[in-house]
C-alpha cells in the first residue's frame, strides 16, 4: 500500500457516503458548458465546509478552493463540471431526466455522459480527506473546478479571469478521466496522451440560381463537395505515415429546395493531431484547399473560416509521471497499467502552459468487473459503453474510492510531511 494513502483509509471510508451522495446529486442535475451555476455552488459549499478558502465565478462558473497548511509545495487538482446534450438511457434510479438550452437557445436533453460528475466527486472527496488529515502533509492544495471542458473554452475562461495572477503557482498539476476500463484499475503514461483538437467552420460563397439553368449560377454545393473530398487526401498524402492525424467533416449545410442552387454552403470540420508541426501544417492546408476549390469554381469571394474550438495537446511530464506511477504502483499494484494514447482531446493542458508547470493526467476505470470480464471473454470490449454514450453508467464501487485514492497518492508524493 502507498505509505501516504494507507493511513488515510479510515478517513476515506468516512467521506465516501457524502461523496456518493454528491455524485448522485451532480448526476441528476447536469448542466451544460458555461451554465454550471448550481453545480459550482454545491461544490463550493462542500469545499467551504471542509475549511477551504473558496472563490466562485472564476471564468464564469468556475470554482477555486485553496487550503494552506504550512510551508511546502503547492499541488493543484483539477476537475471539470459540465455535461453534454445527450439523453441518458442508463435506467439508473438516479438517472438525469432534464433538459437545458444550448448555446443557440434550443432545448436539448442533458446528461453527464462523459463522467464529469465523477471527476468532480473524486476531487471533492480527496479535498475533504486532505482537509481532515492536515497532520499528514505540508504545503498548499489548490482545487480548480473548471467549467466548459466539452467546448474547450473553460480553462481559457478561467485563465482570462486572472487565475494565474489571483492564485499561487502550483508546483505540479493533476487531472484524471473516467474511462470504460475495468473498475478499480488505473492507467497512466509519460508524454503524449490525448490529441490536440481543432474545430472550424468554412463558409463557401456562390451565386444562387434556378436548378434548371445552372449556367447562370455558381454552385457552392459543388465547390464545397470538392473541398470535402480533397480534404480527405491531406492525411493520406501530406502527413508522414508514422505521424497520427485525423480530418473529419462532420457537418454540411446548404440550400432549402431541390430545384434551387443556393448562394452559400457551410461545412464544419474537426482535426486531431499528436504533433504541433503536423497540426500547423494541416490547419494551413485546409485553408489552402478550400480557397483553391472556391477559386477553381469561380466563386465571387474566398471562403470564410471561423474557429469553433480548439484543445491543446496533453503531454504528461516525464519526471512527474514517473513519480506518480511509483505512487500508483505502491497503492494499486497490478491494477496499474500503461495507458494507450486516446484520440480524444482535453483543455486541461492549458493550465500547465499558462503557469509553466509540469502536469500528469491519467485514466481511472469505471466498468463493473462483471461486465468488463464478460466482455473480455466475448471479445466485445470495444462495445462497452463509455464517454459520450447515453448508456454510460459507471459502477460506484470501487470507482468512487479509486479516483479519490489516485488523487491522494499523487498529491502525497509532493505533500507528505
Amino acid at each position: 500500500m502507498n505509505p501516504f494513502v494507507d493511513p488515510l483509509r479510515p478517513l476515506i471510508a468516512r467521506v465516501l457516503p457524502r461523496v456518493e451522495a454528491l455524485y448522485k446529486d451532480f448526476h441528476q442535475h447536469p448542466e451544460l458548458s458555461h451554465q454550471e451555476a448550481r453545480t459550482g455552488a454545491v461544490a463550493a459549499a462542500c469545499l467551504r465546509d471542509a475549511g477551504y478558502r473558496v472563490v466562485e465565478q472564476v471564468g464564469g462558473t468556475g470554482v477555486v478552493g485553496l487550503l494552506e497548511n504550512g510551508a511546502g509545495p503547492t499541488v493543484m487538482v483539477r476537475a471539470d463540471m459540465d455535461a453534454l446534450p445527450i439523453r441518458e438511457q442508463t435506467g439508473l434510479a438516479y438517472a438525469a431526466a432534464c433538459e437545458g438550452l444550448n448555446a443557440k437557445g434550443e432545448p436539448v436533453p442533458v446528461s453527464h455522459a462523459c463522467g464529469h460528475d465523477m471527476h468532480l466527486a473524486w476531487a471533492l472527496g480527496a479535498a475533504q480527506v486532505l482537509a481532515g488529515a492536515r497532520d499528514a502533509w505540508r504545503g498548499t492544495v489548490l482545487v480548480v473546478l473548471q467549467p466548459a471542458e466539452e467546448t474547450g473554452t473553460g480553462s481559457q475562461a478561467m485563465l482570462d479571469d486572472g487565475l494565474v495572477a489571483r492564485f499561487p503557482r502550483p508546483d505540479v498539476i493533476f487531472g484524471q478521466h473516467l474511462l470504460q476500463y475495468r473498475a478499480g484499475t488505473v492507467a497512466c503514461k509519460a508524454g503524449q496522451l490525448l490529441t490536440a483538437g481543432d474545430s472550424l467552420q468554412v463558409r463557401f460563397f456562390g451565386a444562387g440560381g434556378h436548378g434548371g439553368m445552372p449556367q447562370n449560377a455558381i454552385d457552392p454545393i459543388v465547390m464545397a463537395s470538392a473541398a470535402v473530398l480533397r480534404l480527405q487526401a491531406l492525411v493520406a498524402r501530406e502527413v508522414a505515415p508514422q505521424a497520427q492525424a485525423v480530418v473529419t467533416v462532420g457537418e454540411f449545410h446548404a440550400g432549402h429546395a431541390e430545384n434551387i442552387i443556393p448562394a452559400e454552403a457551410v461545412i464544419k470540420l474537426n482535426v486531431r493531431t499528436t504533433d504541433l508541426a503536423v497540426r500547423e501544417h494541416l490547419l494551413a492546408a485546409i485553408r489552402r484547399v478550400c480557397i483553391a476549390e472556391a477559386r477553381a469554381s469561380n466563386a465571387p469571394r474566398d471562403p470564410e473560416f471561423e474557429p469553433i474550438n480548439n484543445f491543446p495537446l496533453t503531454l504528461n511530464d516525464a519526471e512527474v509521471t514517473r513519480r506518480v506511477a511509483e505512487a500508483f504502483r505502491a497503492q494499486f499494484g497490478d491494477l496499474l497499467s500503461e495507458a494507450r494514447p486516446v484520440g480524444a482531446s482535453e483543455d486541461f493542458g492549458r493550465f500547465g502552459q499558462a503557469w509553466g508547470t509540469p502536469y500528469c493526467y491519467w485514466f481511472v476505470g469505471g466498468t463493473s468487473p462483471e461486465a468488463y470480464d464478460a466482455a473480455a471473454r466475448e471479445g466485445t470490449l470495444d462495445a462497452l459503453p463509455g464517454p459520450h454514450s447515453p448508456y454510460w453508467a459507471p459502477a460506484l464501487d470501487p470507482t468512487l474510492r479509486t479516483g479519490i485514492e489516485t488523487l491522494l497518492a499523487a498529491a502525497g508524493t509532493w505533500l507528505a510531511a
